[in-house]
């Protein structure tokens, strides 16, 4: 019975890379609650972690879901050399956060009763779910034209 030989520097390069491919999935995610942040009214992580505003948590779920989906697709397709997979993943998850406000500022545009007035709710509402579904739906539609 063979068990094949180990190599180590492979193995090291690779927990290298997966390091550095979590960091800018991270820092995307990251700018994608700021840029959330900055779309809805008040403080965001107040809203739902401290007031616990029902609406604000589902709508930062699903673009967390969103941009997750958009983080994963632009790792996957980016470039098989770490630097190039790197800038690739960074500059299309960035693009992927830039298209994902632009998409919450149309949906705000055409929601009846505007998304500030969803998200200052204290109640759940079902308009805070069809944000919700919308933005993943568009971010999945985001993910699938990085291909």
């Amino acid at each position: 019975m063979t068990f094949g030989s180990l190599d180590g520097s492979e193995l090291g390069d690779g927990v290298v890379a997966t390091l550095l491919y979590f960091v800018v999935g991270i820092a995307v995610l990251g700018l994608g609650f700021l840029a959330l942040d900055l779309l809805t009214p008040g403080n965001l992580r107040k809203q739902v972690y401290t007031d616990r505003k029902p609406n604000a948590a589902i709508l930062l779920g699903a673009n967390h879901l969103a941009l997750a989906v958009i983080v994963t697709t632009s790792i996957m397709t980016s470039s098989d050399e770490l630097l190039q997979g790197l800038v690739d993943s960074a500059v299309y998850g960035v693009l992927g956060v830039v298209l994902q406000a632009v998409a919450l500022r149309v949906l705000d545009a055409f929601v009846p009763g505007h998304l500030r007035a969803i998200v200052d709710e204290e109640r759940m509402s079902g308009a805070a779910w069809a944000v919700a579904a919308s933005l993943f739906a568009i971010g999945v539609v985001n993910a699938a034209a990085l291909s």
